[in-house]
């Protein structure tokens, strides 16, 4: 008769299990630095406050600096600024798969779609080796502007607008978006939004991006897997979130009561709360001042107001600080981008770290494999169908 085996708490010590992999450290990184208790988060060592608060810094720039490991020298900056415009019109072939999709689809739906479709018209698309992937990676971060951008306007019955190469990444997103050239205030404040998001250390879309490369699978793989894991509530979508929130507010005069019931009902005030930050998100910060000046200029200073009322209660009642989705949710609704797509633009910031984070991992790679804690039934035995 065989032994029975011993159950997993039995044959050792029950492991200790971290939920979520909080404090875990899964990889090395030297792209991006999240300080959680100095609330600063750092690109290759330098605070991110200090691109906003330069008149000169750009999200190229920024681009540059995550994928070479240094700020660029002018002409470098004008090369690198000159090849992503050149990867920014997109084929035929992909207009027509957006065209395709039902206007109804969710934007990040649609984003998800095509960064998988993207792959299948690139001649080397199943290529792993860095150098093999740096093309792709002009392309996916050129190409979701002139994407999103695309879908908006075949959304609302227009065709889209070509990208304009010579015109810097934000401008020229801006204007095939609305169909107009943009005032450099509006350039600037979405400027400021890709820098803030280009990337934020091993988060769960970035994770996911690396998961994905650790199995030698391509660059599109990996960011199509990134943008599922963004286009949940509780990672890139809360700003979409915080927005509706705002939004169905309304008035300055309710946010008190409105933000009382929610947490009366234990439910979630989206754009609250953050797992490494718990002072203070440096670029909810930023994004405050941004919106404030936005919010300013456009005559309308409403939802600035009701998003002032809303943190106040939240420090108020219980202590939380807002996160970049919150104010940064009302810097994308004055920019005038449809609250679904809030989530695309997070997105188009982000591919800048996202493919980095793919390069790297592809440089020094490891199967990303860990174990579980096996709580299930043990001793059991297989019976035949007719005696169940």
């Amino acid at each position: 008769m065989s032994q029975p085996i011993p159950t997993p708490s039995e044959a050792k010590e029950a492991p200790k299990v971290a939920k979520g992999l909080e404090g875990v450290i899964a990889a090395q990184t030297s792209l991006s630095h999240v300080d959680g208790p100095g609330s600063q988060l750092y690109y290759r060592g330098i605070p991110v406050r200090e691109f906003i608060e330069s008149e000169s810094s750009s999200f190229e720039e920024v681009v540059y600096l995550l994928w070479n490991g240094r700020l660029p020298k002018q002409n470098e900056l004008d090369s690198f600024r000159a090849e992503l415009g050149k990867h920014r019109p997109l084929r035929p072939e992909l207009i027509q798969h957006i065209r395709n999709l039902p206007k109804t689809s969710h934007p990040m739906a649609m984003l998800r779609t095509l960064s998988s479709v993207m792959g299948i018209y690139d001649p080397d698309g199943d290529g792993y080796h860095p150098e093999t992937s740096w093309p792709k990676a002009f392309a996916l971060t050129a190409q979701f502007a002139s994407v999103i951008a695309a879908f908006f306007r075949i959304r609302q019955g227009l065709e889209p607008i070509p990208a304009d190469p010579d015109l810097a990444h934000a401008e020229d997103f801006l204007r095939m978006m609305h169909g107009r050239t943009p005032e450099r205030e509006m350039v600037r404040a979405l400027d400021a939004y890709l820098i803030l998001l280009a990337d934020h250390g091993l988060n769960a879309s970035t994770f996911a991006a690396r998961v994905t490369t650790g199995t030698q699978s391509d660059i599109y793989s990996a960011v199509t897997s990134a943008v599922g894991t963004l286009k949940g509530d509780l990672h890139g979508s809360a700003n979409q979130r915080a927005m509706e929130m705002i939004l169905d507010i309304g008035d300055p005069a309710r946010a008190e009561t409105y933000v009382g019931g929610l947490l009366d009902q234990k439910k979630k005030v989206m754009g609250f709360g953050h797992r490494i930050y718990k002072l203070a998100d440096p670029r909810a910060e930023a994004f405050r001042e941004i919106a404030r000046k936005l919010c300013e200029r456009a005559g309308n200073t409403r939802w600035m107001e009701i998003s002032n009322r809303v943190e106040k209660v939240m420090l108020e009642k219980k202590q939380i600080p807002c996160n970049v989705d919150f104010f940064s949710a009302s810097v994308l609704y004055v920019l005038g981008f449809p609250i679904d797509f809030f989530t695309t633009i997070f997105a188009a910031s982000r591919i800048a770290g996202w493919t980095a984070h793919v390069i790297e991992q592809q440089k020094d790679n490891r199967l990303i494999r860990p174990s579980a804690d096996y709580t299930g039934p043990m001793n059991q035995h297989y019976t035949p169908i007719g005696k169940r």
